[in-house]
Order: C-alpha cells, then sequence, then structure tokens
C-alpha cells in the first residue's frame, strides 16, 4: 500500500491543458479572422454598392452593436451552460452568417449580416477567459492568454495577403464564403475535444491539482453557478473594475481602427496597390503577434521573481497603450516605410496591452462570477469597438483625410495609460462575501 501511495504521488501530471490552449488558439484564430475580413474587402464594397467613408464606417461598427450588447447576457449563459456548449454554437452561428455576408446585395442586408456576426462572436472571450482560468495556474496564465491573444493577430497577419488574394483572383465575396466554410469545419471539431477538466479524457488528478494549487479555478468555475443579483453589484462598483474597463475599452478601440480601417488608409490615403497593400499591410499584424509573446513572456517572468501582480500585469499594459498613441506619427511623414514603422510601433503596443489585460482581469475577478465579470468587460471594452470605427469614418467624411482620426486612436492610448495608472490601484482578488 505505501509503494502505491508513493506511486500516486509521483505521479507526473498530464499536459491537456496544452491542447486545450491549441483548441482556443485555433477558434480565437478564426474569430479574427471573420471580424477583419470586411476590412480587406472594403475599397471593393464600396466601389460596387457606393457607400461613402460614413456608411462604411457604421457597417465596420455594426458587429460591435450586437457584440456589445449582448455580452451580459452572454456572461450568465455562460455560467450556466458552461464553455463547451456556448462556444460551439457560437462558432457555429457567426460562421453562418460569415458566408451570408456574401449574399448581400443592399446597405441593410450588410448590416444585418454584420449584427448576426457580432451576436453569434460575443461569447468568445468570455469564454476564452473561463476556459484558460480553470486550465491554467497563475504563473503560466500570461502565457497562456498571451497564446490566444496572439491567434487573433495571426489571423489578421494571414488574412490581409492570402484574402487580398482572393479578392484580386475571385472577387470580394470569394473571402466571406472562404472564412465562413472554416469555422463551419472547425465546430464539429469543438464539440469533439473539448470538455471542463473534471469531464475531460487525457487529464490525471495530478493536472488537476497543479492547476489547482498554482490558482487556477479548476474546482470552483467547472461547476454551473447560480448568479445572484447581490453577487451583480460587485461588478459595478468595483474601482479595480472600473480601472479595467476603461483601459478596455481603449484597448478595443484601437484595436478596431487596424481591424477595420487601416487596409484603406494605406489604399486610398497613401495610394498604395491593393496587392501591395496586402504585403505591407500585414507587417503590423505581425508587429502586434510579437507584441503579445513578448508581453506574455515578460509578465509570466515578473511574476515567477516574485514583483507583484500589481507590476508583472499592468507595467507591459501601461507601456504598451503609450507606444500605441504613437500612431499620430504617421501624419508628419510621406515616407510609406516610416508610415509602416509607426503603424507596427503602434499595434505592436496594442498587442502587448491587449495580451496581459485579461491575465490582470483574470486575477481579480470574483471567483463565483468569472464567466460574467469576462462578459461584463467585453461590454465595455468594445464598446470602443462599436464607437471607434463609426467615429473614424465620421472623422474622414468631414475633413476628406485620415489625419484626425489617427489623433482620436492616439489619444485612445493615453486614457488607457491613465486608466492602469491611476484607477486600477494595487490589484487583488474581489471576494463576496456568502
Amino acid at each position: 500500500m505505501g509503494q502505491e501511495n508513493i506511486g500516486k504521488i509521483k505521479e507526473k501530471p498530464t499536459k491537456r491543458r496544452w491542447f486545450v490552449l491549441f483548441l482556443i488558439c485555433i477558434i480565437t484564430f478564426i474569430n479574427y479572422l471573420d471580424r477583419a475580413n470586411i476590412s480587406v474587402a472594403a475599397p471593393f464594397i464600396s466601389s460596387d454598392m457606393g457607400f461613402d467613408a460614413a456608411k462604411m464606417g457604421l457597417i465596420f461598427s455594426a458587429m460591435s452593436w450586437s457584440y456589445t450588447c449582448v455580452q451580459i447576457p452572454c456572461g450568465w449563459v455562460l455560467e450556466r451552460l458552461g464553455p463547451r456548449i456556448v462556444y460551439g454554437i457560437a462558432l457555429l452561428g457567426w460562421s453562418t452568417f460569415t458566408g451570408a455576408m456574401s449574399l448581400t446585395y443592399s446597405f441593410a442586408s450588410m448590416i444585418g449580416c454584420r449584427l448576426g456576426l457580432g451576436f453569434f462572436e460575443a461569447p468568445a472571450f468570455p469564454a476564452n477567459g473561463r476556459i484558460v482560468t480553470t486550465w491554467f495556474p497563475s504563473k503560466e496564465r500570461g502565457l497562456a492568454i498571451g497564446a490566444y491573444t496572439g491567434a487573433e493577430y495571426v489571423g489578421l497577419a494571414l488574412c490581409t495577403p492570402i484574402l487580398t488574394w482572393l479578392l484580386v483572383t475571385f472577387g470580394w465575396k470569394a473571402i466571406f464564403i472562404a472564412t465562413g466554410a472554416i469555422g463551419l469545419i472547425f465546430a464539429i471539431f469543438w464539440f469533439t475535444h473539448y470538455n471542463d477538466p473534471s469531464k475531460s479524457k487525457g487529464v490525471n488528478q495530478a493536472e488537476i491539482d497543479l492547476i489547482k494549487d498554482g490558482g487556477g479555478l479548476s474546482d470552483t468555475v467547472a461547476e454551473k453557478n447560480k448568479v445572484t443579483w447581490k453577487q451583480m453589484k460587485y461588478l459595478f462598483t468595483s474601482r479595480q473594475l472600473w480601472g479595467m474597463y476603461i483601459g478596455g475599452f481603449s484597448i478595443t478601440a484601437i484595436l478596431f481602427f487596424f481591424m477595420t480601417w487601416f487596409p484603406s488608409y494605406l489604399v486610398t490615403e497613401r495610394h498604395m496597390a491593393i496587392l501591395k497593400m496586402g504585403i505591407y499591410g500585414a507587417l503590423p499584424y505581425f508587429a502586434a503577434i510579437a507584441g503579445v509573446l513578448i508581453a506574455g513572456r515578460w509578465s509570466d517572468w515578473m511574476v515567477s521573481k516574485e514583483y507583484g501582480i500589481g507590476i508583472a500585469r499592468k507595467i507591459p499594459v501601461i507601456v504598451g497603450l503609450l507606444m500605441s498613441a504613437v500612431i499620430m506619427c504617421a501624419n508628419y511623414t510621406d515616407n510609406i516605410a516610416l508610415v509602416i514603422v509607426f503603424m507596427c510601433i503602434a499595434f505592436f503596443g496594442q498587442g502587448m496591452a491587449s495580451a496581459i489585460s485579461w491575465a490582470l482581469l483574470s486575477e481579480i475577478m470574483p471567483r463565483q462570477l468569472v464567466g460574467l465579470c469576462g462578459s461584463v468587460y467585453n461590454f465595455v471594452a468594445n464598446m470602443g469597438g462599436a464607437l471607434s470605427p463609426a467615429i473614424v469614418g465620421y472623422l474622414i467624411a468631414r475633413t476628406g483625410s485620415y489625419a484626425s482620426a489617427l489623433v482620436f486612436v492616439s489619444c485612445m492610448g493615453v486614457l488607457g495609460a491613465f486608466s492602469y495608472i491611476f484607477i486600477i490601484g494595487k490589484p487583488k482578488r474581489i471576494e463576496i462575501s456568502e
């Protein structure tokens, strides 16, 4: 019996959590491919349908209207049903609406498809946050969140040259048919390969103990929770969370400029040929991938060296947001190489901030409300995604150039850094009294 106990004690943890991370990286890649594909097609859509900058801004932002409005209900559904069912249905839904974009014939029908896309994409990041908080100990969480956040930018980086080729070869509708089909196929794989730790194949007790002992919430969030209104108040009265919400608003506003208007900026403002845009336009996205990975490793290294959560999780975000403000410098040069450099610096910084913001949120969110807290954060953050493309479109239509739009994006970086420095304070997990 003693030998058996020793054998159990020495049992090596399995590595199922890394396979789970691979799944959410792929699904996040698809998610952002389906969000950003319209930015590549935008110049051709605008020309074919006669849309001006203001109308294109509304089309760009429509996805975020529905995405933002259903964030909190999605969090409640996520707490009740768990990420396996919710994420799978969401993937099927948004992939269907992505494909349906190829059938649109008017401003109204295009707005309708973008609203449907946003509705079904809404559970994605709250589900990611819940899955990572469930499956990963604190010391690995920055890397895990950095990995799936990096997958966003891999989707954006690859979509620019590949989708540009599809655009030139087969027309803009082919972009939506191809990206929609990818999501529908992967939904089957998700349903057959994901589950929570307690129900998952390929995970042993040693790995579950590793997650739990390291601050993971495998035994807490795997259950279907009942949420009360008394618990909900913590999500709207915490200074820490409001600091996170404002910072998230700024981070998302910057991201959505790159996801929507950036290719059009290169084509219309900088007079770059379509195929050339497909190559040079991908460079800032690769810079963002580097920012995500560097920030994740840097933050986890500071955690391992016991610098404290405040320094380890906040500093990379603050530095990244301040770097994003550099985008305004593109207004002061006609050298296209310098323009791309400034865009790369700005998107590198946005990637740094985006990667670690969710890691910090996972450290302070109430244990009983992991999915719902992520939804509230996403709700406020994605108001930036809803407003940013429309504001940029209005500024372009009003002024006839992108100069004021870049100033707006730069201001978002400064606002976000201010929030992280002065509002959040010293981060600690929010405890809800029973």
